[in-house]
């Protein structure tokens, strides 16, 4: 069966679909989540991702199958990812796939296209100035639709999808004289972040009611208050919900999850140059969220007590997203 072009759908008016729904954990999957009910998923719909504490609690009550981690441009992992993918497309039919990346979109998307499903690429909301490798990949593989969610970089290929962060706003609230934080750093593996710690530090806001997620940012002994290295989904909930300010590195899937609890955060980038991540593409989504004014992004050495402050005399007000014009098969 072709993958290529025809028609787009208005998911409005027409049924809903039996999908095949792939992401990465983190920030990919919150946004697919956020984005499935406008995609016209139905309940027949089964999601690919990892076994994770996030994708337990997003995706609960939900078909789903996990997969083994697949690390940043870990090109074996995808390899193997989609063998598991493979042998999922032969014994069931979906009427679509969408992902939202990263290295399973990679992984899943040719391989449904070539099976005959149309497959649709979204890309992270975070890729503010243009595509990802992985919508490179896929864009080079002219078998997938592709949208950004960002129309200043969009082109007759990447055509927009609306942003899973437009309908967020900030309010304002009473803030404490001594705001109580909630710092957490992601669980992102084999990359530190010593300098928002130290920036925490420096500030003189940290004390014994300090909560610290610190993912892998291990052997850190001169921390005040509660130190956690990976916290359960309920226990992160309650320590971003009694908190006066969290601080948190700047993943799409922890700051899209703090909005959704109403909480304007304070989000700190990750950096290369600081072997923080593997690029600074944190940067771009922390821009983007100062610019919509949802949130106080800094870099590590600009994290101070007033940045801290000014979080603390905020909050989110939340819609529901709505989706547009999907593909009913590839577009290019």
């Amino acid at each position: 069966m072709s993958t290529h072009a025809s028609h787009p759908i208005d998911p409005s008016t027409t049924p809903r679909r039996k999908l095949l729904l792939v992401a990465s954990t983190g920030g990919h999957l919150a946004q697919l989540v956020r984005l499935a009910p406008g995609l016209g998923a139905t309940p027949s719909s089964l999601w690919i991702t990892f076994d994770s504490a996030q994708s337990r609690s997003l995706l609960a009550g939900r078909r789903r199958i996990h997969v083994p981690y697949v690390r940043p441009r870990d090109y074996l992992g995808m390899m193997r990812a989609a063998g598991i993918l493979r042998r999922v497309l032969q014994h069931e039919k979906f009427d679509g796939a969408v992902s939202t990346g990263a290295g399973l979109a990679v992984a899943a998307l040719p391989q449904a296209a070539l099976c005959g499903v149309p497959s649709l690429y979204i890309e992270s909301v975070s890729r503010v100035e243009g595509p990802s490798l992985s919508g490179r990949i896929l864009a080079a593989s002219h078998l997938v639709s592709l949208r950004t969610q960002h129309p200043a970089w969009a082109t007759k290929r990447w055509r927009t999808h609306p942003s899973v962060l437009s309908t967020y706003q900030s309010l304002t609230r009473r803030a404490p004289d001594h705001p109580r934080l909630f710092v957490t750093l992601g669980t992102i593996e084999g990359y530190r972040f010593d300098s928002l710690v130290d920036a925490v530090l420096a500030s003189g806001l940290a004390d014994e009611r300090t909560v610290w997620q610190l993912g892998f940012t291990t052997n850190r002994t001169d921390l005040p208050g509660e130190v956690c290295q990976i916290m359960p989904t309920t226990q992160f909930i309650h320590a971003a919900l009694t908190a006066d300010v969290v601080i948190t590195h700047a993943g799409v899937g922890t700051f899209m999850g703090l909005l959704e609890m109403g909480i304007f955060p304070v989000i700190v980038t990750r950096r290369k140059h600081r072997n923080e991540h593997v690029d600074d593409h944190q940067m771009q989504i922390a821009e983007l969220a100062q610019r919509l004014g949802v949130a106080r992004a800094v870099d590590a050495p600009d994290l101070t007590a007033d940045v801290i402050r000014f979080a603390a005399s905020r909050a989110i007000a939340t819609a529901t997203t709505t989706a547009e014009r999907i593909p009913q098969s590839s577009d290019q």
